[in-house]
Parts: structure tokens; sequence; C-alpha cells
């Protein structure tokens, strides 16, 4: 919707990852270019780790998109605590290998003739996967055994485990001792500075071509990251509902009254935060409080009304807006069809309904 009112040729902050949207941040830098020595080495195993929404598949799909082009096999696996040997069978897949009905000997080696055939073809094998921290532990000592399989003294294949911050912990475990031990750098994704925030968000606007409509006001990008933590997923989805809120609205400038109501609506239906966040009670001076869901949870039976009461009006107040939109371009539309059409679109609604009603 209001794509086409700033007159944007897409959507900038969509939550899904994209890596055309990839923003060189110092710490996505840094991750990248450990990555790159990764691959540059061919050897070890590289793990980067960060917090929920920080970018991790969007840094996975740049690297991939570096990659084309060059001798690089990439297999990408997002781990749902998938068990060793099914670990093996969704490598399989994901190189367009036999897995149904493969027993682990056979996906063994399978992979492994596979993986020779890469390197007589000049080609080196690279594994990604994402949410690593869901993998049990023999799934994760599965993925050393490949890297067993050598040619002329180099593994066959690489891995480059990403996950969240648990994963870090998991490593220090003695089940992960041999695994340790082949990891040749490490590093933990930070979230945006104040300053990085508002480079992501111009950096975004631009890719759809912004022309400076909406204005954003200087303070609201402090603001934005006090609320957001500077994470970048939670960036995306504020940025979203500020831009719709703000076409409903008719408003061309972003500034604190738009954060207000639009952290106001967003603190209701409870979307800005999940359970585990503990973001800074103000703020701002001038901003409103945003409730955490521990304030709600422990708030008496008439408090809990209350806010009820308040998520109906903020809806109700929501669809009039969406309402009064509608008949903006339904208004226009009759507009430009009076231009060419002398007769009324009341006149053209009866004569449908006056032939329904014969029918």
């Amino acid at each position: 919707m209001y794509e086409s009112f700033y007159k944007l040729k897409d959507k900038p902050f969509r939550l899904s990852p994209s890596p055309k949207m990839f923003f060189s941040s110092h710490s996505h830098k840094r991750a990248l270019s450990y990555l790159l020595y990764g691959v540059k080495q061919g050897d070890g195993f590289i793990v980067i780790t960060g917090d929920v929404g920080t970018g991790k598949t969007t840094l996975v799909g740049a690297l991939e998109a570096m990659l084309q082009g060059y001798h690089i096999v990439v297999g990408r696996i997002v781990s749902t605590q998938v068990e060793a040997e099914d670990l093996l069978r969704v490598t399989a897949a994901e190189f367009g290998l036999a897995y149904k009905s493969e027993s682990k000997a056979v996906l063994l080696k399978s992979l492994e003739e596979f993986f020779r055939e890469c390197a007589q073809q000049g080609k080196r094998v690279l594994l990604l996967v994402d949410e690593a921290q869901n993998l049990p532990p023999r799934s994760v000592e599965e993925l050393r055994m490949l890297s067993n399989f050598q040619h002329d003294g180099r593994p066959l294949v690489q891995s480059f485990l990403l996950g969240q911050k648990e994963f870090r912990v998991l490593l220090r475990s003695p089940s992960f001792v041999q695994l340790r031990q082949r990891v040749i750098a490490a590093y933990h994704l930070k979230p945006l500075d104040t300053e990085e925030t508002q480079a992501y968000i111009e950096h975004r606007l631009r890719l759809v071509e912004w022309n400076q409509d909406p204005v954003f006001a200087q303070e609201a990008f402090p603001l934005i990251h006090r609320i957001t933590q500077g994470v970048p997923r939670k960036i995306n989805m504020l940025c979203d509902r500020i831009l719709l809120f703000a076409c409903l609205e008719d408003k061309h400038l972003i500034n604190v009254e738009v954060l207000k109501a639009v952290t106001d609506d967003l603190a209701q239906e409870d979307l800005l935060m999940g359970a585990d966040d503990q973001p800074a009670r103000e703020v701002t001076g001038d901003a409103r409080a945003l409730p955490l869901r521990s304030d709600l949870g422990n708030a008496n039976e008439e408090g809990r009304i209350a806010v009820l009461e308040t998520s109906l009006e903020t809806l109700g107040s929501m669809v009039k807006r969406e309402l009064s939109m509608l008949r903006k371009v339904i208004l226009d539309t009759q507009k430009s069809r009076l231009k060419t059409d002398p007769v009324p679109i009341e006149t053209r609604l009866q004569k449908v309904q006056a032939g329904a009603e014969k029918e």
C-alpha cells in the first residue's frame, strides 16, 4: 500500500532475508571477512553466532551471492533438530543425491563419491549450516566426520556453522572438543549502533528508489535505535509499520509524534518485543514508555480489561484510517473515470442492482 503512496519500487523493510538488502555494518563486515577467510583457507570450520534477528541468514545469502561464478559448490541446510542420520539425508538431498531409502553407510559412500567428483573437476564443496544451535551433539559430530574425507591432504568438504548465542555455550562443552579444535575462526554478530541504525534505514530506502519521501526527522533515528536495540529484524518491523501508519495518515514527515503513535499500537499488539527482550522502559523523555510482557502479565483483572479496551480502540482507529484511505482511492478513481465516462458510478451501480433483481 505505502509503496505506491511514496513512489517506492518495492517494500524496503521486508522481514524475509534478502542478500540484495545486505548492509555492511562494522560487525557484519567483520563476520563476512571471517567467512571469506575460511573460503580462502579451504579447511577448518568457521562459526558465526548472533542473537535472533541480527542478520545471520542475510549474511549467508550475501556470501552465497559473492561465491557465484567461482568453482565452489554450495549446499545450505537450515537445522531443525535433525538427528545424525537424517542430517546425512538432508545433506545428500541438498546436493541432488538419492537419500530416501539408503542406509547410513550408503549415504556416506554417495557423499564421498560426490565430493571426490567435485574435486576432480577442480571444484570445492562448502556446506552452510544455519540455526546450528538446534543440532544434537551427534549431528554436529557427523559434520566433523564429513571433514575427514580428504584429497591430497585437504578436506573434500568444508562446513560453516551459524547459530544463536547458545551455540557458543554448546561448543564449550566436553562433547565438542574435537570440533572445537578444527574451528579456525569464530565471531559473534553484534546489533547496530545508533549511527549504523540510521545508515541501515537509509540504505534500505535507497535500494527501493526512495526520493526523500517521507522525510525522516533526525530525531527519529536515535529513538528507533533505542526501541529496537539495533536489531535489524526489529528495525524492519518497526519501520514497516511507521511507513504504513504515515501513509494512512497522509504524512510525509516521520518525527517523534509518528513514532509515539506507532509504538503505542505495537505495544498494544505485543509485537515489538519478545518474551526475553528487556528494552529500556523510557524511549526518550518525550516518548511514551513501552509496556513489557511481564507488566501486562502481572496486572490485575481491571488492568487487563483496560489493556483490552485500549487494544480495541487502537484497532478501531486503524480501521478508520484504512477506510479513509480506501474512500480517497475510490473518489480519485471516480474522478478519473468521469473525465472519459459521463455516466456517474452511482448510476452504473443502480443499473447493475436492477438487473440482478430481475434475474
